[in-house]
């Protein structure tokens, strides 16, 4: 048999691979309306109490977590913060100001089951009516400012969901230590903002939301 008859065949086998791996290194990732976007916010002293306690088997080091909109082709970000309270994000600001020293992003991003595409349109309207509300500096649930999971959980709690429909759920809270005491970075903070230590409280944290089993983390965002 002609050796050109047997080389061509795999020529062109190697040409479609080829092409087949540029595609997936040139593809460029999409957000979509209701993404969750969870963040490793660094050392300050909070945002590692806030792991060290929170810390769960499937996810142990987010500290932050929003949710993706987008507004006349503009991607933004609609998440509670300290001193801004609820506030909506361009994108590149909510990448850009958690950067590392090597200057990369902190940022991952997660997506909702299907069955939930329902249920964001009216998550971000409840977002967007509390934009301007206060940050919950004390993460307590029942009053009417927010810490960063507890808007992502009430986004959907305050819509027609049974609870065991909800995408994600609740826990007594703890800020104590692996020995059962409270962590001295919480005792500080408590002290400094005047207020007992909500121990054993209903509440949710960023790893808590990260570990529920209606999302799929599906891009790292990088430089």
């Amino acid at each position: 048999m002609n050796k050109d008859f047997i080389l061509l065949p795999l020529f062109l086998i190697f040409l479609l691979s080829l092409n087949s791996c540029n595609e997936n290194k040139n593809s460029v990732f999409e957000l979509k309306q209701g993404d969750l976007l969870f963040q490793n916010t660094g050392s300050d002293k909070i945002d590692n109490a806030i792991k060290s306690v929170t810390a769960t088997s499937l996810s142990k080091s987010y500290s932050h977590v929003g949710l993706a909109m987008q507004k006349e082709d503009k991607w933004f970000v609609i998440e509670a913060i300290p001193k801004k309270g609820v506030t909506l994000t361009s994108l590149d600001q909510f990448l850009n100001r958690n950067k590392t020293k090597f200057n990369k992003y902190q940022t991952t991003v997660a997506r909702l089951e299907r069955n939930y595409n329902a249920y964001i349109s009216d998550a971000i309207t409840f977002g967007l009516e509390r934009i301007n509300s206060p940050y919950d500096e004390v993460f307590a649930w029942d009053d009417s400012s927010y810490y960063c999971s507890e808007l992502v959980y009430k986004m959907f709690s305050s819509q027609r969901l049974a609870k065991d429909s909800m995408p994600f759920i609740t826990n007594p809270m703890t800020f104590n230590d692996s020995t059962g005491k409270p962590m001295l970075s919480w005792v500080n903070y408590y002290q400094h903002i005047n207020h007992e230590i909500p121990e054993g409280r209903i509440g949710t944290n960023p790893n808590l939301i990260a570990s529920s089993p209606h999302i799929k983390f599906i891009h790292d965002y990088d430089n």
